[in-house]
């Protein structure tokens, strides 16, 4: 996220990325003090800054660097705040063309030192610039897009981003999916793995400790389709990351031979083929919580589906909205006014 609002325009190139024992940090602390107070005497304020194509460049700058699926919350939620119109599918379009040039970890081999050091946001904007897949626009700095990415330095010899000829992958690190199992749409992350099919039976649990549990349990085999439910916005309430049990599937061996898919979210550490975000999501009566053990679920990500095989408008009638999980307090608020996650999952007074 540092990387997209960089993108975005409203946190100064050059210097989000600086590490944290840098000793050039206090000064840029100062530097960004000083841009505070510009900033405001000239009256720029950030919904000058972020337009559409801001956000364009805030998803291609995620699509480069194989970025978390959470940034699809926070860029949607962004835009709503901004009053800029931005769908899913805006996502899926730009990850489509935008090739993966940060060789980054988790999937990687390098941390964002090491890429600060090879270059930064400058050398990456510098790459999509010469592309043709950056918006020029005004930035915090006082410089544009465009003159930022001019500035670029490369260490000689590095690494860890790649040239546009000699990207990681062509496609960036996640896509849009939709089908009779996500009909508002879900997000995979396609970094650090290679699978972009997966059929197979469904394994279904009403949280993230039931899911835990089981794979615990040493219950999840090689080919099933894990689906957690309930997690989502309205459901959690607040869309818990699903770290605990990706993490002990892949500390199983099971990461490259099992799906994962929910209506929460992931860490940006996630491995393997996960889908997150599925809406409408559970609470809401969406199609997943309909999902029974056993169904046939197909993740196809060249088709761009998520499906399941099974007659889900025969189950809506047996089906009753589970008890909140709380009933007063802020988080009960929280609940009545979420919205779906293919929205940002942002709040409304209204």
């Amino acid at each position: 996220m540092a990387t997209a609002i960089t993108f975005l325009g409203i946190s100064p190139m050059g210097l989000n990325e600086i590490p944290a024992t840098d000793p050039r940090k206090a000064q840029a602390a100062f530097d960004c003090g000083q841009m505070v107070m510009r900033l405001l005497k000239d009256d720029i304020r950030p919904r000058k800054i972020i337009t559409a194509a801001a956000l364009e460049n805030a998803i291609a700058s995620v699509a480069a660097t194989g970025g978390s699926t959470n940034a699809v919350l926070h860029l949607l939620a962004i835009a709503s705040d901004a009053g800029v119109p931005l769908k899913l599918d805006a996502f899926d379009k730009i990850f489509a063309k935008t090739p993966i040039l940060a060789d980054l970890k988790p999937g990687g081999r390098f941390t964002a030192p090491d890429m600060f050091t090879a270059g930064g946001m400058r050398l990456l904007a510098h790459r999509l610039h010469e592309a043709g897949l950056l918006n020029d626009g005004p930035t915090a700095s006082g410089k544009s897009l465009f003159e930022e990415s001019r500035e670029a330095p490369e260490t000689e010899g590095q690494e860890v981003i790649r040239p546009i000829s000699k990207p990681i992958k062509k496609e960036g690190g996640l896509a849009i999916l939709r089908g009779s199992l996500a009909p508002d749409g879900c997000v995979v992350k396609l970094s650090g793995h290679e699978r972009i099919l997966h059929t197979g039976p469904a394994r279904v649990f009403e949280s993230e400790e039931a899911a835990f549990e089981a794979v615990q349990r040493r219950e999840i085999q090689a080919g099933d389709v894990v689906v957690i439910r309930y997690e989502g916005p309205k459901g959690g309430p607040g869309m818990r990351e699903m770290l605990a049990v990706t993490g002990a599937l892949v500390g199983q061996g099971l990461g490259d031979s099992i799906a994962l898919i929910t209506d929460g979210r992931f860490s940006g550490a996630t491995h393997g083929l996960m889908v997150g975000h599925v809406a409408p999501e559970a609470a809401n009566g969406g199609p997943i919580a309909f999902v029974r053990d056993g169904d046939r679920i197909t993740l196809d990500v060249r088709a761009r589906k998520l499906d399941v095989d099974a007659n889900l408008e025969e189950r809506r009638a047996e089906w009753k909205p589970p008890a909140p999980r709380y009933k007063t307090g802020v988080m009960a608020k929280y609940a009545k006014l979420v919205s779906s996650a293919s929205e940002g999952a942002i709040t409304s007074a209204a």
